[in-house]
């Protein structure tokens, strides 16, 4: 995300890299293509003046450090900036201490609202909330049956009010009113509401969705901005404001060609919290904004924090103790193999998680990370029997061919699966005994294995043991 910004940024940061120390010359050339970076990613120009006037004062300031490098001073400074400017402190959703929390969304047609629902469902969801979602976009075609088809993924039901032949009631305030009143009598803590966008906007969608408001007094209203939009979504967004004042900010499609700017404009301008993004269509492709990872990122620093974050939700800590256990044991087989790359996978997107480590987003930006890179493996497994992932030792070329052949793969792809897996659990075994922590050394094994350190996954047109990227 933000790819262009962040390759301005650095190069624009270069400037000051090598020079003896900081002086008005290197901080005038700097600040210059620090500014030409944000207007070429269509940073709002007003909002782009400023940003760089604060670095400016900042590094000719009094704290400015002499103990480092003028590019590291900087760069320091920038980042420091970058993350005032998207907002400072983490702002999370504002949830009612009486059930049920109203939870209001709107924004153009196309912004990626319904879809955005059930990824909030499914968040809520995941923190021990019970979300219920109502289909008050009746406007849309097959628009509630969007919902109800997304909703279905992630167990989450839907409120909807349809005729006897099943055509979707057309009163979209009343559908949101009833909602809310459905979800009490149902014991349903959180209500969003999906509402209807158009292509442009226009009194009837701001008066309904500002009766949709007066009528159900919800505790949060999100704003869902298209990030590949431009300088419309600054003036759509203070619009909306105007009408709604909502309280937060949605970027969705940051995942998609864009410069990225504008979106990050709408903070400045409208003074209102960005308070998720979305990467994908996948569902679980959504994660709280945080401004300083988010800062962090476009500089090409990473996100551990947020990597560490993905992979608590699908650990605990009697997990991790088991796994240390069969790991130092030398009890691990086939069958934890597997789980592990099932968590891994449920962590999000490989492209992404790889992002998020330190240096490594400019090495994979051009690499075509393919999601399904492990499928051909989870086949293999999947197509042994429970004694044979226990004991690998007892594949003999009867059962290797029998297993190739129920997988759709070759002999060769399971004799190198097998091979790579004994050389992963000897070497973890060994690092589990040094460090006496068996699931970090998991963890830092198989993202090798992601990353191209040593195999486990399939590139397109390959075996298993190539890496998962394309070539």
């Amino acid at each position: 995300m933000f790819e262009s910004l962040s390759d301005k940024l650095e190069g624009a940061l270069q400037t000051a890299t090598g020079q003896g120390r900081i002086n008005d010359l290197n901080i005038a050339e700097t600040m210059r293509e620090i500014r030409r970076a944000l207007l070429d990613a269509d940073v709002n120009y007003d909002v782009a003046r400023d940003f760089t006037d604060r670095v400016r004062e900042k590094a000719t300031g009094e704290d400015v450090l002499t103990s480092v490098t003028p590019g590291q001073q900087l760069t320091k400074i920038v980042n420091d900036e970058l993350t005032h400017f998207l907002g400072g402190e983490h702002e999370g959703v504002n949830l009612s201490q009486i059930p049920p929390s109203v939870l209001l969304i709107a924004g153009l047609q196309g912004s990626g609202k319904t879809t955005f629902c059930a990824k909030l469902a499914r968040h809520f969801r995941r923190k021990g909330r019970s979300p219920i979602l109502a289909a008050a976009d009746v406007y849309r075609p097959a628009a509630v049956d969007q919902l109800e088809k997304l909703a279905s993924e992630i167990n989450v039901p839907v409120f909807s009010i349809r005729d006897d032949e099943g055509v979707p009631e057309k009163d979209a305030v009343r559908v949101a009113k009833e909602a809310k009143t459905y979800a009490r009598k149902k014991a349903r803590d959180i209500v969003i509401i999906d509402t209807a966008g158009r292509m442009h906007i226009d009194e009837q969608m701001m008066q309904e969705v500002s009766d949709i408001k007066a009528k159900t007094d919800p505790d949060e209203t999100l704003f869902v901005v298209d990030s590949m939009t431009g300088q419309d979504a600054v003036n759509t967004a203070k619009e909306f404001n105007e009408r709604l004042d909502y309280e937060g900010v949605v970027l969705t499609k940051l995942d998609g060609d864009t410069r990225g700017g504008a979106a990050l404009s709408i903070r400045s301008v409208v003074e209102k919290p960005i308070k998720f993004a979305s990467t994908g269509e996948q569902l679980d492709a959504m994660t709280e904004f945080y401004p300083e990872r988010m800062a962090q990122r476009i500089l090409g620093m990473g996100d551990v924090v947020s990597f560490v974050e993905r992979a608590q939700e699908e650990y605990d800590e009697r997990q991790a103790e088991r796994l240390q256990q069969k790991i130092r044991s030398d009890q691990f087989d086939l069958q934890d193999f597997y789980d592990q790359l099932q968590k891994i996978q449920n962590m999000g997107s490989l492209k992404e998680l790889l992002g998020m480590i330190p240096g490594m987003g400019k090495q994979i930006r051009d690499l075509d990370v393919d999601d399904d890179a492990f499928k051909h493996i989870e086949a293999i497994i999947q197509s042994m029997t429970p004694e044979e992932r226990s004991h690998p030792q007892i594949l003999n070329g009867t059962r290797r061919r029998r297993i190739a052949k129920g997988s759709g793969t070759e002999v060769r792809d399971v004799n190198q699966l097998i091979k790579q897996f004994d050389e992963m659990k000897g070497m973890m075994k060994k690092m589990s005994k040094l460090t006496g922590d068996g699931q970090d050394v998991n963890m830092q094994d198989l993202m090798g294995q992601l990353t191209g350190g040593g195999g486990g996954g399939r590139g397109r047109g390959g075996p298993p043991g190539q890496n998962p990227f394309g070539r």
